[in-house]
C-alpha cells in the first residue's frame, strides 16, 4: 500500500475509534462509507465493494470494542448482566446478518446501509422520554432483542450501538451506561460477524490479494491500529463532555454518509 492510502486509513481509524468510544456505535457507521470510497477508487470488483467494506469494518470492531470497553469499565459504566443476557442472541444474529447480505447485490446492500444510517442519525436527534416505569425485558425478550441487534449489525457492518443504545434508553437505562454497555456488545457482534464474512466470502470470485473472505486484511490492520489508540479517548470524553450536543453533530455527519451510500446504491 502507498503512504497516502495508509495515511487515509489511519485518519479513518482515528475518527472511527473516537466515535466508538464516545457513542458506543462501534465505528462502523463512519467507516463503511469511507472504506467503500477507498475500495471503489482502488478498482475492487464493483459487486464486492460494499460487502468487503462492511466485512472489514466489522473486523476493526473486534479490536476497537476491547479498547473502548476497557475504558468504560474503569468508569464502572458497563452493565455486565445486560451484556450477558443480550450476547447469546447477538452471536446468532451476527452470524446470520452477513449471510443475508451475501444474498443482496451491491446496490441493494448500499441502500439498506443508507436506510439504517439515516435511522441511526434520527435516533440521535430525537430525544424522546421513555415511560417512567418501563424496564428491560426478561431473559427471553433480551435474547430476542440481541438477535435483532446482531442481524442488523452483522448486515451493515456496525457495532450495533445505533440500535442497542436507543433500545436501552427506551428501557430507562442511563445514557452513559447504555453507551458503555453497547461498547461491550461490539465484541460478540464483531467476532461472530467477522467469522461469518470470512466463511461466506471464502469462495467469492475476484477477491483482491490479501483478502480473507470478504475481509481485506491490509485495511483492517491499519484502521484497527488507529482505532484502538483512539477508542479510550472517546470513552473518556463520553464521561466528561455534553454528549447530547456531540450526538447532534454526529447525526449530521451520519446523514451525509447515508446520502453518499444512497448515491452509491442508485449508480
Amino acid at each position: 500500500m502507498d503512504w497516502p492510502l495508509i495515511a487515509t486509513l489511519l485518519l479513518m481509524g482515528v475518527g472511527g475509534g473516537f466515535a466508538a468510544g464516545l457513542l458506543g456505535i462501534g465505528g462502523g457507521m463512519v467507516l463503511v462509507p469511507f472504506i467503500t470510497m477507498i475500495f471503489s477508487a482502488r478498482h475492487f470488483a464493483p459487486d464486492l465493494v460494499v460487502h468487503m467494506a462492511i466485512a472489514t469494518s466489522l473486523g476493526t470492531i473486534l479490536f476497537t470494542s476491547l479498547s473502548s470497553v476497557r475504558a468504560h469499565h474503569l468508569h464502572g459504566a458497563v452493565l455486565w448482566p445486560v451484556v450477558k443476557l443480550l450476547a447469546p442472541g447477538i452471536l446468532v444474529g451476527s452470524w446470520i446478518g452477513p449471510w443475508i447480505g451475501k444474498q443482496m447485490n451491491t446496490s441493494l446492500l448500499a441502500l439498506v446501509f443508507s436506510v439504517f444510517v439515516a435511522f441511526s442519525a434520527t435516533q440521535m436527534l430525537v430525544n424522546r422520554k421513555p415511560a417512567a416505569g418501563r424496564e428491560l425485558p426478561g431473559p427471553a425478550g433480551m435474547a430476542g432483542a440481541g438477535a435483532v441487534i446482531g442481524v442488523v449489525a452483522g448486515l451493515v457492518g456496525a457495532g450495533g450501538g445505533f440500535i442497542s443504545v436507543p433500545f436501552m434508553g427506551w428501557c430507562n437505562v442511563r445514557i452513559h451506561n447504555a453507551v458503555a454497555t453497547s461498547a461491550a456488545l461490539g465484541f460478540p457482534i464483531a467476532l461472530s460477524g467477522t467469522l461469518s464474512n470470512i466463511y461466506f466470502g471464502w469462495q467469492a470470485p475476484a477477491l483482491p490479494a490479501w483478502s480473507l473472505g470478504y475481509v481485506y486484511l491490509p485495511a483492517l490492520a491499519v484502521i484497527a491500529l488507529a482505532s484502538v489508540a483512539m477508542a479510550p479517548l472517546g470513552a473518556r470524553a463520553a464521561h466528561r463532555m455534553p454528549v447530547v450536543q456531540l450526538r447532534r453533530v454526529f447525526a449530521l455527519i451520519l446523514y451525509a454518509l447515508a446520502a453518499y451510500m444512497l448515491w452509491k446504491a442508485t449508480r
